[in-house]
Order: C-alpha cells, then sequence, then structure tokens
C-alpha cells in the first residue's frame, strides 16, 4: 500500500494487522480519486474509520488544506501517526482517537469538502444522517462498503455513482441541499 500521487507520492503505508482492518486497495484509490479530479485540491477532509489513513493521506499529498482522522482502534492509531510522519503531512492533519459515533454527537462546526467512510463491513448502519450539517456547500460523501449492503437513505444527500472491485463497492454521495449537485 502506498501513496499514489501528489506530494507523499510512492510513499509506502503501513497498516495494522487485525481481523478488522482491510487496507484500501491502490487500484481502489486511483479510481476514487479519479472519480473526484480536482475535488482534493484545498479541501477540508474526515476520514471516518480510517484505518490505517489511507484515504485522508492520499488526499492530502493531492493538496487537501487539512484532514481529520477518527479511528478507536490504538494500532490504527499508531499506524496512522506513523504514515503522516513517513508522508511528512502531519502538519496539515489532526487524528482524534474516539469512535466514530462520538466524534461526530461533539463534532466541531466544521465544513467538510470530502467525507470518507469506511465502517467494519459488520456495522450495516454506519451513522451518515450526522453528515449533512457538517458538509460544506458542494460537499461530497464516498462511503466503501460492501457491494451487498443497501445504504440507508439520508435526507440530505444523494447517491450520484456506485462503483464495485469485487466485495467491495464505492458509494458516492452528493449533498442534495446545495445550489448545485456536483457532478461525480
Amino acid at each position: 500500500m502506498r501513496v499514489i500521487a501528489g506530494s507523499a507520492r510512492g510513499v509506502q503505508l503501513t497498516a495494522p494487522r487485525g481481523a478488522g482492518i482491510r487496507p484500501v486497495t491502490d487500484r481502489v484509490k486511483e479510481t476514487l480519486f479519479g472519480i473526484l479530479g480536482e475535488r482534493a485540491a484545498e479541501a477540508r477532509v474526515l476520514d471516518l474509520y480510517a484505518g490505517s489513513g489511507a484515504l485522508g493521506i492520499e488526499a492530502l499529498s493531492r493538496g487537501a488544506a487539512h484532514a481529520d482522522f477518527v479511528e478507536r482502534d490504538r494500532r490504527a492509531l499508531v499506524a496512522i501517526r506513523a504514515n503522516l510522519q513517513r508522508t511528512r503531512l502531519a502538519a496539515r492533519a489532526s487524528v482524534h482517537g474516539v469512535d466514530v459515533a462520538r466524534f461526530l454527537a461533539g463534532a466541531p462546526a466544521s465544513a467538510y469538502d470530502l467525507v470518507f467512510v469506511d465502517p467494519p463491513y459488520e456495522l450495516r448502519d454506519p451513522p451518515l444522517n450526522r453528515l449533512p450539517p457538517l458538509l460544506a456547500s458542494g460537499g461530497m460523501v464516498v462511503v466503501k462498503h460492501f457491494w451487498r449492503t443497501d445504504l440507508p437513505a439520508v435526507p440530505g444527500l444523494a447517491p450520484v455513482r456506485t462503483r464495485r472491485f469485487g466485495e467491495t463497492a464505492l458509494t458516492f454521495l452528493a449533498q442534495t441541499d446545495a445550489q448545485e449537485v456536483p457532478p461525480a
């Protein structure tokens, strides 16, 4: 697993070992950021269930202004911090060692341009309903999930695209109350 583009291109990332850890593959990252295009540049990013931090780090490498990483697993927190140091992107990142639901309940009134959600596959109902108030105008949520899991309908978010990679799917949700729904 490595950073595929930007200022940290080619830097190898570490991932904690464990049954609940599913590192995002380079192929999935390439497709994800290909679809997002220039959206990562200058973005404020929220990486929920961050694991190794690969998605948020990729966004930072591509020019995101800041990324918040939320993860409760201690081994994953060690990996995120090490990966941020290795890529020299730590100055533009905050790591929150807390449960995602707790973070969202007390989240600052930040306006995120991009939110990555990569919950454990056994979590059938990630807290997507708490995300619309945290989005900047034109914000987008990308959910990585088991391809057979249907995401719940969320007021304020509309699915605009889904891509499948074996058992993994990426669903792109655009903010619906914005003046203009951005293309995915």
